[in-house]
């Protein structure tokens, strides 16, 4: 279903992966997958996917430096890519995903029929003619603030989690400690990303 090339699935959390995987393969499309943008990004230059599906919130490189990547290079420009996140989806993180370049922003939890319906619009579509790059500096300046307020988000998030463990019972914590732990490896996720971005700006 897709002869203009495969569709790419970048996603660190093997559940969501498998997920999407299943449901586009099910569906007969084509489907390679990647853990995060650095690992997408060395796929995409063998393979030209017709589209890429990505989460924003990943190790090592996250969507939207991945999304930035693809729209300065003209070899990639035209890649249609849907967004799908559960983290950043205030109205603010959406007009930044927009300015960049991404094509559509689906929330998560995927609700399938929406997801599928977006595929086949944009795989009938093919490759956009008019996807230009941000400016660097203005991607840089929101891309750091985007950061910025997630992080400050993430730790109040923290803050009142571990304030509310310290008032349940014994039984009542496990779900409240899954939930802790990750909000904890996301702050540290945002932190990198924020410590590589300010190395970069600053140099």
């Amino acid at each position: 279903m897709t002869e203009k090339g495969p569709i790419l699935v970048v996603e660190d959390i093997p559940d969501t992966l498998e997920l999407v995987n299943v449901t586009l393969t099910f569906k007969g499309y084509d489907v390679i997958t990647a853990t995060n943008g650095k690992e997408a990004l060395e796929i995409i230059q063998k393979d030209h996917p017709a589209l890429i599906v990505t989460d924003i919130l990943m190790p090592q490189m996250d969507g939207f430096s991945l999304v930035h990547r693809l729209r300065i290079d003209p070899d990639t420009r035209g890649i249609p890519v849907i967004f799908l996140s559960a983290t950043y989806v205030a109205p603010e993180d959406k007009e930044f995903a927009a300015a960049i370049g991404v094509t559509r922003f689906l929330e998560k939890p995927i609700v399938i029929e929406d997801f599928l319906r977006t595929v086949a619009e944009l795989i009938s579509r093919g490759t956009l003619a008019d996807s230009r790059p941000l400016d660097a500096r203005k991607f840089f300046e929101g891309y750091r603030e985007r950061l910025e307020v997630k992080l400050r988000q993430k730790v109040s998030q923290i803050a009142r989690t571990e304030s509310m463990l310290a008032t349940l019972l014994e039984e009542e914590k496990k779900s409240f400690k899954i939930s802790l732990q990750a909000a904890i490896e996301e702050r540290d996720e945002i932190q990198t990303l924020l410590d590589q971005i300010t190395k970069q700006t600053d140099k």
